[in-house]
């Protein structure tokens, strides 16, 4: 696989990126292309050549003059930045001269950016961010979360059309049970868009289980969590807020009583196992369902490990060959 990096996407940019990339091509057999400022990344590669050998061969790298900041208007940015680094990653996907392309960047341009130059799989009335979620039993995958804040029952039945492709073909689930997130499990509880999206996954060839409730979502009750950009969004970053505050109680009550501090090395291998099932980073980014090219999603704050196993994401999600399947289900359900 050839995978094309934003290398200039992201708040560690450009660092965190290129050695990403290396670790990747150390641990896979992809070849990356490194794509932003040629004299950043080659100051770059310069500085990691001292602390890794790698096959440079499987490196190579494309100029881009423009960079997409993380605060910019993204369908302006989209619009006025034609050669930003994230936009050559999706020319050159669309150009066939990569399999995919991964960017730590702003995620509404990225999205803006695919949907300009890679466009939208045929049948598909909105792309949507997937992000996988950490459960009791491993990850299911919500979306939306954050790409379409206004929808119609009509979107989120594609939505949960798509995720249960990608469950079913990069998360290697059988037989996805798919649901709405909603105020309540009744089939009579939420608002106008719950209750029509609803009804209208009922009569998809899908294991559809009906509501779920926000609390049910890291209790693996279902597989594929569907919902509008608004409410994912929402429930997606309150989520990492209590992981955050929960493991910040959990370090500040053992720093205040001297009686735990001999448990400390223990209780520190039982955080390590936690915060592995729990950790962004071993996910790497999110999928862009929709847009007729694999597209990786990364999180603005994510370290060197998150870019590497991103880059392994992108190159699961072109072998998968998920694209065909999304347009052949899409189009199945509206002829």
């Amino acid at each position: 696989m050839i995978l094309a990096l934003d290398v200039m996407g992201g708040d560690k940019a450009p660092d965190i990126n290129v050695e990403g990339a290396i670790l990747a091509v150390k641990q896979t057999d992809n070849n990356v292309i490194l794509v932003g400022k040629e004299d950043v990344i080659a100051a770059q590669l310069e500085k990691w050549s001292r602390k890794y050998k790698f096959p440079k061969e499987r490196i190579s790298v494309v100029n881009a003059t423009e960079v997409i900041e993380m605060d910019e208007h993204p369908a302006n940015a989209a619009r006025h930045k034609k050669d930003s680094s994230m936009a050559v990653c999706c020319k050159l996907v669309a150009e066939g001269k990569a399999d995919a392309f991964v960017s730590m960047g702003n995620s509404g341009a990225a999205m803006a950016v695919s949907l300009l130059y890679l466009k939208r799989i045929p049948g598909v009335s909105r792309p949507v961010i997937s992000v996988p979620f950490p459960n009791i039993n491993g990850r299911c995958i919500i979306v939306d979360t954050g790409a379409n804040v206004d929808c119609k029952p009509e979107h989120l039945l594609q939505f949960g059309i798509m995720g249960n492709i990608y469950a079913k073909s990069v998360m290697g689930i059988r037989n996805p049970r798919v649901a709405v997130l909603s105020i309540g499990e009744e089939d009579t509880k939420g608002n106008e868009l719950t209750l029509q999206a609803s009804e209208l996954l009922k009569k998809a060839d899908l294991n559809f289980i009906g509501n779920i409730e926000g609390g049910d979502v890291p209790k693996a009750k279902a597989d594929v969590i569907v919902c509008d950009g608004f409410v994912g969004n929402v429930f997606l970053k309150t989520s990492e807020g209590i992981a955050e505050m929960v493991t910040k109680f959990i370090k500040n009550s053992i720093k205040s009583n001297p009686l735990y501090w001999g448990a400390a090395p223990f209780l520190k291998l039982a955080m390590k196992k936690v915060k592995k099932k729990i950790d962004y980073d071993d996910v790497g980014g999110a999928p862009l369902l929709g847009v007729n090219g694999p597209c990786i999603i990364g999180h603005g704050k994510s370290n060197s490990r998150a870019v590497k196993n991103a880059l392994i994401a992108a190159a699961k999600f072109a072998k998968s060959d998920i694209n065909k399947k999304i347009e052949e289900e899409i189009n199945k359900f509206n002829g």
